[in-house]
């Protein structure tokens, strides 16, 4: 098995140096990869994270703009946007053969309807792909209050050790070899946050919220079953626990994302929300499988201004009756 006395983390916004952080607590030494040097240099001086203002970087952690430093890591954390991650593996191409490498953003590629592990299998064959998912912010992550994710890897020892390497006190991975429905967890709830937040910011009420929350899930397990993912990953941590969590909270980018939109306010300005470029190809992936997601497809009609939030209300509301399933 691999050594980790060494991780490299790529990409050194919020969620990359709440896990840069998190690596170190558990003893191992961290290159924490920007592409700006005159970030790497401000990060080094000030020793404060530049993707969460006001929180310390661990001593065990080193800035660089090098990323063959980053790269020559026991294994590798992928911690950019999941529209950039093909970029970004790309420019990792001197990879040794054999590295676990472990994306760490929720979606799928444009374009391509690629998972991420699929998009670091075409970028980097040489890498071991793996996905980090689950309901965990970053703030809290950094702040080192309780959260608990979901690892997965095709090969379990790979997703066990690679689970243990990030474990601590107050984070706990569990591993798992559900990729697939891991993922789909991961992009699915991204979405689904942002519905969430439009009801919020329409007022219609904590039964609506519960009640899309809940039919959300359905689309996401739908989803799942016809990609071959297993039941218990969707009510997992990766699943069921990450929608609770970003369908419920003003913390979670996409849900904000979904509240200004139901509020008639403006977009939160550089706040990244996921969901915003997933919607569209995860409702052309359900399509290609026949699978259907009213919801999902309420919200990319919204986002491409097909149609107004009001009149997908009422879209979703007068659906034919059905039995619940």
């Amino acid at each position: 098995m691999t050594n980790f006395d060494h991780i490299g983390v790529l990409g050194a916004g919020a969620w990359g140096t709440a896990l840069a952080n998190v690596a170190a607590r558990g003893g191992r030494r961290v290159s924490l990869w920007a592409r700006d040097p005159g970030a790497v240099t401000t990060m080094a001086v000030s020793r404060e994270s530049l993707g969460l203002p006001g929180f310390r970087l661990d001593d065990r952690v080193t800035p660089t703009s090098s990323l063959a430093e980053a790269i020559d890591a026991g294994a590798v954390l992928l911690a950019v946007p999941a529209q950039e991650l093909r970029a970004v593996a790309a420019l990792a191409s001197s990879l040794r053969a054999g590295t676990p490498v472990v994306a760490c953003a929720k979606g799928i590629e444009r374009g391509s309807r690629k998972f991420m592990t699929e998009v670091i299998g075409e970028a980097l064959p040489q890498a071991v792909p793996a996905i980090l998912s689950g309901p965990g912010f970053a703030e809290d992550v950094a702040r080192g209050l309780p959260t608990a994710v979901t690892l997965a890897a095709q090969d379990e020892a790979v997703a066990q050790a690679l689970a243990q390497v990030l474990a601590s006190p107050t984070f706990r991975p569990y591993h798992a070899t559900d990729v697939r429905g891991v993922e789909i967890g991961g992009a699915a709830k991204n979405v689904l946050a942002i519905a969430a937040g439009m009801a919020a910011g329409k007022n219609l009420g904590a039964s609506a919220q519960a009640a899309l929350t809940t039919r959300g899930f359905s689309e996401m397990a739908r989803l799942g079953r016809a990609s071959g993912a297993r039941s218990e990953t969707l009510v997992g941590l990766s699943g069921l626990g990450d929608l609770i969590l970003t369908c419920a909270s003003p913390q979670s980018r996409n849900f904000a994302l979904g509240l200004a939109l139901g509020r008639g306010e403006p977009k939160p300005v550089g706040k990244l929300a996921e969901g915003e470029f997933t919607a569209q190809v995860l409702v052309e992936l359900a399509a290609a499988q026949d699978v259907d997601m009213p919801v999902s497809n309420a919200v990319a009609d919204i986002l491409r201004g097909a149609v107004t939030i009001d009149d997908a209300v009422e879209s979703l509301l007068t659906r034919p009756f059905k039995a619940e399933g």
